[in-house]
């Protein structure tokens, strides 16, 4: 392996990066738990089903609209979240071998459940500390990291 030297404001720009996102992600949780809610996995799950045309995805389309989980642990959350009734499998219309994850109404209901607390978290842990003008551009700066194509 070659060693590889990473200047201080960019390594110290990723740990806080990091920190960020794990302290934030942290206490979105703990809020929910406190509220007597699923975890943040769960919402992440629900609310690309909420935003497709029809209120259904494949698992592949699910998969690459998550972000807080893995796609190795989706399919074991997807399990959970179905038993909980709030999406359930469908034989997909267009390929007899596929299944599409529909969200229900009672998914719809928890993602209302949820959102006003872990809104009031990103409001007071994230946007309570940046200008308009650094969210924007943090927003710029991290959807280039996002589009970057891979080396």
């Amino acid at each position: 392996m070659t060693k590889v030297e990473i200047a201080e404001p960019y390594l110290g720009a990723w740990r806080a990066f990091l920190n960020a996102h794990a302290t934030t992600i942290a206490e979105i949780d703990d809020a929910l738990a406190a509220a007597g809610l699923p975890p943040l996995a769960w919402y992440d799950v629900l609310w690309p089903l909420h935003d497709a045309p029809g209120r259904r995805l494949r698992m592949g389309e699910l998969a690459a609209r998550v972000v807080t989980i893995s796609r190795s642990g989706l399919t074991r959350l997807v399990d959970r979240v179905e038993s909980a009734g709030l999406l359930r499998r469908e034989a997909c219309a267009t390929d007899r071998r596929g299944t599409e994850i529909v969200l229900t109404d009672a998914g719809k209901a928890m993602l209302r459940r949820m959102w006003p607390v872990y809104a009031g978290v990103i409001e007071s842990r994230f946007a309570a500390h940046l200008s308009e003008a650094d969210a924007e551009l943090l927003a710029d700066v991290l959807s280039r990291v996002v589009l970057a194509p891979a080396e």
